[in-house]
């Protein structure tokens, strides 16, 4: 059983350049509240996103993966899918952020 939680509530636009011309960074809040700051990267072949998530110290690397639409972001228990001005974090049952 996966665990959804929906960060669309509001996307702050950030996308930019933080310390490369290879990275953008936006901010997400999730509809209970929680903050997301998302780091992505440029790679090859593939990128990745660093999650921040706020007030819990705790940092999450995801890998690039392949997608038909959006960006997405994978690894065995968490998935970050964005689309346009959304997200969508899935995390494996009884893990947390």
């Amino acid at each position: 059983m996966k665990l959804m939680l929906a960060c669309l509530v509001l996307l702050l636009p950030v996308f930019g350049p933080v310390s490369s011309a290879l990275a953008a960074e936006a901010n997400y809040r999730c509809a209970d509240g929680t903050a997301v700051r998302a780091l992505f990267r440029s790679g090859v072949p593939m990128g990745s996103v660093q999650l921040r998530f706020a007030g819990r110290g705790r940092t999450v690397n995801l890998p690039q993966v392949l997608s038909a639409d959006g960006g997405r972001y994978a690894d065995g228990n968490m998935e970050f899918w964005i689309k346009g001005k959304t997200a969508r974090l899935t995390r494996a049952a009884g893990r947390s952020p």
